[in-house]
């Protein structure tokens, strides 16, 4: 009998951190805040079940902010169609029966050395939003990743 070497399989190994953004229809404040941390959860948990697990889940009354891990098997798309169609459908079996998310959404890669720093910023949303409205919050990550936007598509 030959002892053959048996060869090892392939590893595929990532960490790819994403800062994720999307906002309620027309910014509308349709997350009261006794469901906002149960809407934070949910969101949590489609995620995990996609293989992208959250880092951070926060926002106010007509945005959320996830930090996540992003499965090397999934495209951006799909993931952010899967978090928004079913928190969406699963808010509006809660009694927000006019709830629905923008049609796009914001996302920003990030190195593990900026994940502490992000995550501070997710759980501070609601101070932060006291001075600065979503809108400039956005322009300013577009900006500051450089990401050419035209304003008449941003919102909706």
């Amino acid at each position: 009998m030959t002892n053959k070497r048996i060869p090892h399989m392939a590893q595929s190994l990532a960490n790819v951190l994403l800062h994720l953004i999307f906002s309620t229809k027309n910014r509308e404040a349709l997350i009261a805040p006794d469901m906002t941390p149960k809407v934070h959860r949910y969101i949590s948990g489609i995620l995990e079940n996609l293989g992208t697990p959250s880092v951070q889940i926060g926002g106010t009354r007509d945005h959320v902010h996830v930090l996540l891990s992003m499965s090397r098997t999934l495209t951006i798309a799909k993931v952010v169609e899967e978090a928004k169609k079913g928190s969406s459908k699963w808010m509006k079996g809660g009694g927000v029966g006019s709830f629905t998310w923008q049609a796009g959404y914001a996302v920003f890669s990030l190195s593990e050395s900026q994940k502490a720093a992000v995550v501070r910023y997710i759980q501070r949303q609601e101070e932060h939003h006291r001075r600065v409205s979503f809108q400039d919050e956005v322009r300013r990550f577009l900006v500051q990743h450089g990401v050419s936007y035209d304003e008449r598509y941003v919102w909706d």
